[in-house]
């Protein structure tokens, strides 16, 4: 009965944090965070030592699916080469650069380890950028890379972190054959989701006159498809995704405007609802970590994590204007194996924001809280709480700092882009 209790007070307050954030013009993710934060140190609240794979179940299949409903397919493959570039090898990029500074901040850390704790920070979180940017006009170029940056990232994550984790455990690292276990486990999740969409779209066209089934079918599909795809070890996530790709195609040619009204209420108090429970939960798990740690090493982590947070913002930052010249000459003919539209070029005020915008957020928290306690020979796993605490506070320095500042970045940038435009537009006749 306690647990209920806690629940609905964790409910309530985010209910009446929402809506306080929105009065004061504070970023509500930034406002649940620091009230999740707060709750956690009450001394009668109770620890919340959440599962993992709860988290995951809970969270991720609704949220991919909704963002993968509302995104434009045509802009999806107008941005695709930004978006796989930040989603996939961004990913890779950012678990190897984080593994080399924690490698050398922390003595006692194996290399194996050190790419643990980078797989778990490679994916950022476009839900709390998404959040944080409501109300300021983000372009729809900008939406559209970061929503779909978030639909593929989670998954080359979850696979840079089965690897790392593997390599812990004494199994040998062939990178050829991590190449073909990643292709088939994109591949894989892809396939579930064409099948269980195709199935689920002759259902739906069989009840298409029941609009209460319809709706319910919807919610419940991006769990069963998560689930059907993580038991044949294929990425759940890509699954999800492809299936709220051919349920947006089908929505738009088959579903009554009266239907697709409703379907969207609907599901909007079903986001609002989680998007702010994931953060008051992040909030929460900071108190629970922290006294798992030793006193003495509190800073010391809390330092080394601000210097991982600065350095996947410089990583990002680096990657997102590497890109945005690679778009710029392959749009100018400079390279012949590749040609991209004029549509698919960023300015600087895109990148910009799209490099402020790397935020950790659930994922890396599911991830962290997700690492095994023991190794196969029943040894504990080597600095388990040390990596979940540096994992948890980068989560927290990154939307706290990027998202305070990101409204601002934000209308810094507008005011910039007239003058960018102008340079741009004369590059391109020069």
């Amino acid at each position: 009965m306690q647990y209920y209790t806690v629940i609905l007070i964790i409910m309530s307050l985010m209910l009446g944090a929402s809506a306080f954030a929105e009065k004061l013009k504070i970023p509500s993710p930034i406002f649940l965070i620091v009230v999740g934060m707060v709750l956690g140190f009450i001394p009668a609240m109770p620890l919340m030592d959440l599962n993992p794979e709860v988290v995951m179940l809970l969270f991720l299949p609704p949220l991919l699916y909704d963002a993968a409903f509302n995104i434009s397919f045509k802009d999806f493959r107008t941005h695709i080469s930004t978006i796989s570039t930040l989603a996939i090898g961004l990913v890779f990029i950012t678990t190897a650069g984080i593994a080399i500074v924690a490698y050398c901040l922390i003595p006692s850390l194996t290399w194996p380890v050190a790419f643990v704790l980078g797989a778990t920070l490679s994916a950022t979180d476009a839900v709390a950028a998404i959040g944080i940017t409501k109300g300021l006009g983000l372009s729809h170029r900008t939406v559209s890379i970061l929503e779909g940056e978030s639909l593929v990232n989670d998954a080359s994550a979850l696979v840079a972190y089965r690897f790392a984790v593997a390599a812990v455990t004494g199994v040998a690292f062939v990178w050829w054959d991590a190449l073909l276990d990643f292709v088939l486990v994109l591949t894989g999740g892809f396939l579930i989701g064409r099948i269980i969409s195709k199935l689920l779209e002759k259902v739906l066209y069989y009840f298409r006159d029941n609009d209460m089934l319809v709706i319910s079918l919807t919610l419940l599909m991006p769990f069963v498809t998560y689930l059907v795809a993580e038991h044949f070890d294929v990425s759940g996530v890509i699954a999800v995704v492809v299936l709220g790709l051919q349920m947006s195609r089908l929505s738009k040619s088959n579903f009554p405007e009266a239907l697709k009204q409703r379907s969207r209420h609907f599901w909007d108090v079903i986001i609002f609802l989680l998007n702010g429970l994931i953060f008051v939960l992040i909030g929460l798990e900071f108190p629970w970590i922290l006294r798992k740690i030793h006193e003495t090493h509190i800073w010391h982590y809390i330092g080394i994590a601000a210097i991982i947070t600065v350095a996947t913002f410089i990583i990002r930052w680096a990657h997102v204007y590497l890109q945005q010249r690679s778009l710029r000459k392959s749009y100018m003919g400079k390279y012949r194996w590749r040609r991209v539209s004029k549509d698919a070029l960023l300015d600087s005020q895109t990148s910009l924001i799209i490099a402020w915008a790397g935020m950790r957020g659930i994922v890396s928290l599911a991830i962290a809280l997700g690492l095994p306690l023991y190794l196969d020979n029943d040894a504990p796993f080597p600095m388990r709480n040390e990596i979940i605490f540096i994992a948890i506070s980068v989560v927290l320095l990154s939307l706290l700092g990027q998202g305070i500042t990101l409204p601002w970045v934000v209308k810094k940038a507008r005011e910039w882009n007239k003058p960018t435009v102008v340079s741009e537009e004369r590059y391109e006749l020069e």
